[in-house]
């Protein structure tokens, strides 16, 4: 979908309604304002979900089954740092 719409005197835009409607966005919404080649991207915030660390971790580990034997961080690193070696030419980060 392709909207329309008029950037006023004071620099403001109005975002259609259908558009609006679309994506959730609601008074108050804070958008990002992300220059991109010659244009401009309006991103919205991510929406706080009002849950604590923990109870996101806690769904997080009801999706997530690992039968495997524990492992430390000290395994943990080193395999990532394995993979990053093996993955190839890093020199456009």
């Amino acid at each position: 979908m392709n909207a329309k719409t008029t950037l006023s005197a004071k620099g403001q835009v109005v975002i259609p309604k259908d558009v609006r409607d679309q994506l959730g966005l609601a008074p108050g919404q804070v958008l990002d304002v992300v220059p991109m080649g010659g244009g401009v991207l309006l991103r919205p915030r991510h929406k706080k979900s009002g849950r604590s660390f923990d109870e996101i971790m806690k769904g997080i580990r009801a999706r997530i089954v690992y039968k495997g034997p524990s492992v430390s961080i000290e395994e943990m690193n080193e395999t990532i740092a394995e993979h990053w070696a093996l993955s190839g030419d890093r020199g456009d980060w």
